[in-house]
């Protein structure tokens, strides 16, 4: 049987207009053993102050290794997510980060399609993303880093579609990293879905939806960033835990919450459920 970690996005801190380092020790101080950053292009003046997790790529990825060495976890994978259907972004982007994710021990990079361009036609896009995923695959493969494509946008929000995004590039840096809160709220069947992908995953999105959020938005968007508490919210957490016992590899539930107190609950219903 597979061993499943509890992990956290660094979005739970986002709120908090803290840094980097400070969301590395919160994350350790509530329990958790594995996180997972974001990171971004460029320099950008709340993180560079220290008011926002996110790290800039030019930034030495030993930064990040040498916090999670400070504070005892280890990473799960990295949030990078960019638009893989705009190549002038996501080709390099992807790249960088795959780079960047070797170096400082990240065994994973998380993307989607991102939004589509309102002039270019679905053929076209599947074109686009093939370019992108095969430039990106051929600088993952040698540094066995995997690639996480996420449901979160017009063509993944449905399983056919996430399957026609996996097979355009025949790649074993290619996987699927499956969220919950997101195909829940794009009027999916998240477990239905989730045996679908099990034999695929690579890393998960521990997203719940609270019923308010869920009475709002179900049916109507393909995604949102962050959920409610894991067990506070519609996903039937030890059935997805009964599904993903069946993967192939030792995955990382990377819970996505808003808030400190929310990740603290999450990681106690997850524990309990585990156990």
């Amino acid at each position: 049987m597979n061993k499943i970690h509890i992990g956290i996005n660094l979005e739970f801190v986002r709120h908090q207009d803290k840094s980097f380092e400070w969301g590395v020790a919160k994350a350790a101080e509530l329990g958790y053993t594995r996180i997972e950053p974001m990171v971004h292009w460029g320099r950008e003046l709340l993180s560079e102050a220290g008011y926002f997790h996110s790290v800039s790529m030019l930034d030495d990825p030993l930064r990040i290794k040498r916090a999670c060495a400070k504070y005892g976890v280890k990473l799960s994978g990295l949030s990078t997510h960019t638009p893989i259907t705009k190549p002038e972004i996501g080709v390099e982007y992807l790249k960088q980060a795959i780079r960047f994710a070797a170096e400082c021990g990240a065994p994973v990079v998380n993307t989607d399609e991102g939004p589509k361009q309102p002039w270019t036609t679905q053929a076209e896009d599947f074109v686009l993303m093939r370019y992108t995923l095969m430039e990106a695959a051929k600088v993952a493969e040698p540094r066995k880093i995997l690639i996480g494509l996420e449901c979160h946008q017009q063509y993944s929000k449905v399983p056919a579609g996430l399957d026609r995004i996996y097979n355009l590039v025949k790649s074993p840096a290619i996987g699927i990293n499956f969220d919950t809160g997101n195909a829940y709220l794009a009027g999916q069947d998240p477990y239905r879905w989730l045996e679908r992908v099990v034999g695929r995953l690579v890393h998960l999105h521990a997203k719940d939806i609270s019923i308010q959020h869920s009475q709002a938005e179900r049916g109507k968007v393909t995604g949102t960033p962050v959920g409610c508490a894991c067990g506070d919210g519609v996903i039937d957490w030890a059935r997805v835990i009964k599904i993903c016992r069946r993967a192939k590899r030792d995955l990382v539930f990377s819970v996505e919450c808003g808030t400190v107190e929310q990740a603290d609950r999450s990681i106690k219903h997850l524990k309990r459920l585990l156990a």
